[in-house]
C-alpha cells in the first residue's frame, strides 16, 4: 500500500484529443515524478456500455487507486465483444485517468482535478475516425447519444478544474502543465514544476533608441487581444518637476501574454480564471492569497546594466472592490476585481537615458520575438526622429479622429452628491471618521463601434500626460488611465513608497492666474488636512510590514504641476521586514487610503452606504508585479473604463470624488469633482452632466 495519490481526470466527448492530452501530459511529468496512466477505452463493456464501463472504472480502479493500493481490473476484449484478461494498474505518485466519464459525479469525490477537453464537433469526428478507422465508424452515433444522455445529467464541464480548447497542433500539454499548479489540490504535489520556474535566465538586450512610444505599442500589440502599456506620458514634458516626479516618469514599459510563458488572470468574488494558451483553469479563494502563490520572490537574476525595476511578470489592473479581502465588505462589479498577464518578454524605455530595453525569458521562442522587437523599435525610432518635437512627446502623428461627444449621465444629480456630503460630515460628527473620500460616477451608453478605445487613450495622454498613465486592454474590458498618483512602490530590495495625492486646484492659461492657484493649494489649510490625515493612515498601513522605526516622511504636502490641475503630494517611505510576503504587504496598504478616508475600515462602510454602487477599476491600482520581487502601482484615477458588454453596446464609465472632512465646503467639493472630470470628458468632446 502506497500513500494515496494525486489523482487528474482527463474527460470530455469522443474525439477531443484526451488519449494523446493524458499521454503527453504524463510524459512531461514523469520528469520529475512517478506517474500511473489509465485509459477507460480499456474497461468500457462495449459500444453500448458508457454507464456500465464508468461504474466498473469507479469500483474497480479509481476507488482502491484513491487508497493507494493496486487496482485489478477486467478490461473488454473489443474483437470477441467479452469480458477479456484480468489486469493491474499500480498505484504512483500522481495517476492519470482518461476517458469519457473520468470525471462523472461518482468519481468526483475521489479526484484531486478534472480536466475537460473540447473540441469542434467536426474536428472530434475526424480526429476519432482516423485513429480507430472502421471499427469505430458504425457506433459513432450510438456512442455520441450515450455521451449526451450521461452529460445532459452530468455536468462535469461546469465541476471542471481546468478546460481545453484542443486544437490538434501540440500545444495543449505545455499550457495545460502552465496552470495546473495553480490548483490548490496539486500545488504541494507539483511544487517541483513551480520551482522550475524560479530560476529562469532573463534575456535583456539594450538599443539606443528613443522609439515613438504609440507607435511601437501599435506595431507591437495593436492586434493582441490581451496587452498592457504602463505608459510615463509626461515624460519629458515642460511641466515635469525634478526629484520624485522625474523619477516615477523615468520608465514605459509594454507587453502582452503572447508567447511560452503567456498567461492572464481574471477574479471576480472570490474566483479566479487562468487562461494559458488553449486551457483554462478556476482556482477557489481570495484573491491577495493567490497572489501570494505566484509572486513575491525573486525567480530571476537581473543583469547588472539593466536600471529598471520591473523584470518580466503580472501587469493589470486591481479593481477597487478586492477591499472585500482587507476588511472592508463584498459587492459585486460589473468589471472584474482584477484583471492581469503574465508578460514572459517585454520592452522598456527608458526616458531618462534615451534607450530601449528588450526583455525575455530563454524560451524557444524568444529568439524570434527578439528579432521582431528590435525591428519594431528602429522602425518606431526613425518615426521618432520624423516627426520631432511635441508631437513625438504626444504618440507621434498618430491622426486621431475623436467620436461624437457621448452624453454622459451622473450616478448622483448635484442635490444627491451635495446631500451625500452632509450625510458623511454628519457621520464625522458622531465620530465615525475624520474624512471620507466620497465618489460618484459618470457613464455613457454608446454602440459598440463608436469608439475606438486607442485613439481615445492617445488622445487623452496628449491632453492630460501623467506619469502613471496606462492603457490596457484585456479582453472585453479597456482602461485609459491619466493618473498622476503613485500607491504604492516595493522595490526588489524592499524598499516601500507610498505617494498620496489630496488637494487638487485646476490649471489656468493665464500664468499669473495660474500661479496664484498653485500658491492657493500650497497655503490651503483644509487640503493640507487632508493631505496629513492620509499621510498618517499610510505610515500604519505600511507598518505592519515595515521594520520597526523605518517608516519615515520625506516629503509633506509638496506641489506638483501637470497639464490640467495642480496636486498636493506627500512621500512615506519604509522597509519592508526580511521575510515577509510581498503580496500581504500590498493587501494591508489596500484601498489607496487617499480613495477610502481615515480610519480605513469604518469609512469604507459608511461609503458603501453612501455611495450605493461598487466602483469598479475606478480607486483601485494599476500596474506591475515582477518577478524580481518588485511592485509599483497607481491609483486608478483620471480613468476612463469602456466595458464592451456582448451586445454590440458598451458602457463608458468615469469615476470622480473628493475628500470630506468636518469644515469642508459642499458647493466646492462638488465643483472640485467637476475639475477632475475635465480632462477627460474635455477629451471626449464630452461634458459634465448638469442634472
Amino acid at each position: 500500500m502506497s500513500p494515496a495519490p494525486v489523482i487528474i481526470a482527463i474527460d470530455g466527448r469522443s474525439g477531443a484529443g484526451k488519449t494523446t492530452l493524458a499521454v503527453e501530459l504524463a510524459a512531461r511529468l514523469r520528469a520529475h515524478h512517478k506517474v500511473s496512466l489509465f485509459h477507460l477505452e480499456d474497461i468500457y463493456p462495449g459500444w453500448n456500455g458508457l454507464a456500465a464501463g464508468i461504474e466498473r472504472y469507479v469500483s474497480t480502479v479509481l476507488a482502491p487507486l484513491s487508497r493507494g493500493e493496486a487496482a485489478s481490473w477486467v478490461c473488454w476484449d473489443w474483437e470477441n465483444h467479452d469480458d477479456g484478461e484480468s489486469r493491474v494498474t499500480l498505484p504512483a505518485e500522481i495517476v492519470i485517468v482518461e476517458g469519457v466519464g473520468a470525471a462523472a459525479a461518482a468519481a468526483r469525490p475521489l479526484l484531486s482535478a478534472v480536466i475537460w477537453a473540447e473540441a469542434p464537433d467536426d474536428v472530434r469526428r475526424t480526429r476519432a475516425l482516423d485513429r480507430d478507422g472502421e471499427t469505430y465508424e458504425p457506433f459513432w452515433d450510438q456512442w455520441a447519444a450515450q455521451e449526451e444522455e450521461w452529460l445532459a445529467a452530468d455536468k462535469v464541464p461546469l465541476d471542471a478544474d481546468v478546460r481545453v480548447l484542443n486544437p490538434a497542433d501540440g500545444s495543449a500539454p505545455a499550457d495545460v502543465l502552465q496552470v495546473l499548479p495553480y490548483l490548490p489540490s496539486l500545488a504541494p504535489a507539483l511544487a517541483p514544476e513551480l520551482s522550475a520556474r524560479r530560476g529562469l535566465r532573463l534575456r535583456a538586450e539594450r538599443l539606443n533608441v528613443r522609439p515613438d512610444a504609440a507607435g511601437l505599442f501599435g506595431s507591437l500589440y495593436g492586434r493582441s487581444a490581451n496587452a498592457v502599456w504602463l505608459d510615463s506620458s509626461n515624460a519629458g514634458a515642460p511641466d515635469t518637476e525634478a526629484g520624485e516626479a522625474a523619477e516615477r516618469s523615468r520608465f514605459s514599459i509594454m507587453a502582452d501574454d503572447g508567447g511560452t510563458f503567456g498567461q492572464s488572470v481574471t477574479h471576480r468574488s472570490g474566483h479566479s480564471l487562468l487562461s494559458a494558451g488553449c486551457a483554462t483553469a478556476t482556482v477557489q479563494g481570495p484573491f491577495f492569497r493567490w497572489l501570494d502563490t505566484v509572486w513575491g520572490l525573486s525567480a530571476v537574476e537581473i543583469p547588472e546594466a539593466y536600471p529598471g525595476g520591473f523584470a518580466l511578470g503580472w501587469l493589470g489592473c486591481l479593481g477597487y472592490e478586492l477591499k472585500r479581502e482587507t476588511g472592508g465588505t463584498d459587492l459585486p462589479a460589473p468589471t472584474p476585481d482584477a484583471a492581469l498577464i503574465f508578460a514572459g518578454r517585454a520592452v522598456v524605455l527608458d526616458h531618462a537615458e534615451g534607450a530601449a530595453w528588450l526583455l525575455a525569458l530563454d524560451a524557444p521562442d524568444a529568439d524570434d520575438w527578439l528579432v521582431q522587437a528590435r525591428a519594431a523599435v528602429e522602425t518606431a525610432g526613425r518615426a521618432a526622429v520624423e516627426t520631432a518635437g511635441a508631437a513625438a512627446q504626444a504618440g507621434g502623428s498618430t491622426g486621431v479622429v475623436l467620436p461624437a461627444a457621448a452624453a454622459f449621465r451622473s450616478r448622483d444629480t448635484r442635490a444627491e452628491y451635495l446631500a451625500k456630503i452632509s450625510a458623511a460630515q454628519h457621520q464625522i460628527g458622531e465620530g465615525n471618521s475624520y474624512e471620507v473620500c466620497l465618489t460618484t460616477a459618470l457613464s455613457a451608453d454608446i454602440p459598440a463601434d463608436a469608439l475606438d478605445p486607442w485613439p481615445t487613450y492617445l488622445a487623452l495622454r496628449r491632453r492630460n500626460p501623467a506619469p502613471f498613465a496606462s492603457y490596457l486592454r484585456l479582453g472585453s474590458l479597456t482602461v485609459a488611465s491619466t493618473s498622476p498618483e503613485r500607491f504604492l512602490k516595493i522595490a526588489a530590495d524592499g524598499g516601500m513608497r507610498a505617494e498620496p495625492i489630496k488637494g487638487t486646484r485646476r490649471r489656468a492659461a493665464d500664468p499669473a492666474e495660474d500661479a496664484r492657484l498653485r500658491t492657493d493649494l500650497a497655503t490651503a489649510l483644509k487640503d493640507r488636512a487632508e493631505n496629513i490625515m492620509i499621510v498618517d493612515l499610510l505610515r500604519n498601513d505600511l507598518s505592519h510590514f515595515a521594520i520597526p522605526g523605518s517608516v519615515t516622511v520625506s516629503r509633506l504636502c509638496a506641489i506638483e504641476s501637470y497639464a490640467t490641475v495642480h496636486q498636493m503630494v506627500s512621500t512615506i517611505d519604509a522597509q519592508l521586514k526580511p521575510g515577509s510576503s510581498r503580496a500581504e504587504a500590498v493587501a494591508a496598504c489596500f484601498p489607496a487610503g487617499s480613495m477610502t478616508g481615515a480610519p480605513k475600515i469604518s469609512t469604507m462602510a459608511i461609503l458603501d452606504g453612501l455611495e450605493g454602487a461598487a466602483r469598479g477599476v475606478y480607486s483601485g491600482a494599476i500596474g506591475y508585479f515582477s518577478l524580481n520581487g518588485a511592485t509599483d502601482l497607481a491609483v486608478a484615477i483620471r480613468t476612463l473604463v469602456i466595458n464592451a458588454r456582448g451586445d454590440g453596446t458598451a458602457e463608458l464609465t468615469l469615476g470622480v470624488g473628493g475628500a470630506i472632512t468636518a469644515d469642508s465646503d459642499p458647493e466646492d467639493e462638488y465643483q472640485e469633482i467637476r475639475t477632475k472630470a475635465f480632462g477627460v470628458l474635455s477629451t471626449l468632446g464630452a461634458d459634465f452632466p448638469d442634472a
